[in-house]
């Protein structure tokens, strides 16, 4: 079905996809928290914690997402590298949905440990992006690194296992921001050490439906075996940045478009 409406489905993701991906899109988008620095390191840590408590209402999500930047100072990675006990305490309360101030504070210890000795985020995931023609070994290396200090076991399901096959679309997310480059201005392509070519599309309800629609997608569940389905086959369009056309399923979706 893909190959017999190619050319038909391509220029539609193609339109889609410069339609979308405008700066435009930040305004609504949790993009826009990292988007408020320039170092590079306050940027991966800012998006990474961004992309964690990126499920439900996106307002929710900014509005908590900032609430977490004014608790670091508004200087996330001076505050992950220098941080004391006591100064802990103050995320005690915070939540969002699921995601409680135990668990922030975990995320905080742990990503503390991943600056410290592991030289930060980019070199965790970097270092198995050569095993095969995607990052589910990356996205599983990481994990095992970052729950290697000790936590709570609550905490263990806010990063996904795509060792059990999780669909893993927040990580994926913050994975194309860091990877992904063009000239829209949206993702930050600060990451030069891995190809977009690598990346996986962070699989939600919005580009999942309309991936089914285009036949793009013909596995049910929104799990990581439709991940790959669906990446691959974006990849008959543009093989070198398939995770682009997220742009495209993304905005249809939520616009209503499809």
């Amino acid at each position: 079905m893909i190959m017999h409406n190619y050319n038909k489905i391509k220029e539609l993701l193609e339109a889609k996809y410069k339609e979308f991906n405008t700066t435009d899109f930040i305004k609504s988008d949790p993009i826009q928290i990292p988007k408020k620095f320039s170092k590079k390191e306050d940027i991966e840590i800012s998006a990474f914690l961004t992309s964690i408590i990126a499920w439900g209402q996106r307002k929710s999500i900014i509005n908590n997402a900032n609430k977490l930047m004014q608790l670091m100072d508004n200087s996330p990675f001076d505050f992950i590298t220098n941080y004391h006990e006591k100064d802990l305490k103050r995320f005690v309360d915070f939540k969002h949905r699921t995601f409680n101030g135990d668990d922030c504070i975990f995320f905080l210890s742990s990503l503390q440990n991943i600056y410290k000795n592991h030289n930060g985020l980019e070199n965790i995931f970097e270092k198995k992006a050569n095993k095969g023609n995607n990052l589910v070994e990356s996205l599983a290396y990481f994990r095992e690194v970052f729950f290697e200090i000790e936590g709570l076991e609550r905490t263990h399901k806010h990063i996904s296992n795509v060792r059990k096959n999780s669909a893993a679309k927040r990580i994926n997310m913050f994975l194309r921001w860091m990877v992904r480059s063009d000239n829209h201005n949206v993702d930050f392509g600060i990451w030069k050490t891995i190809p977009s070519s690598k990346l996986l599309l962070p699989l939600d309800v919005h580009t999942s439906n309309v991936s089914r629609k285009l036949g793009l997608l013909e596995r049910k569940q929104n799990d990581l075996k439709s991940v790959i389905e669906l990446t691959e086959n974006l990849k008959k369009f543009d093989a070198n940045d398939p995770v682009k056309y997220d742009f495209a399923l993304f905005g249809m979706g939520v616009s209503g478009q499809m």
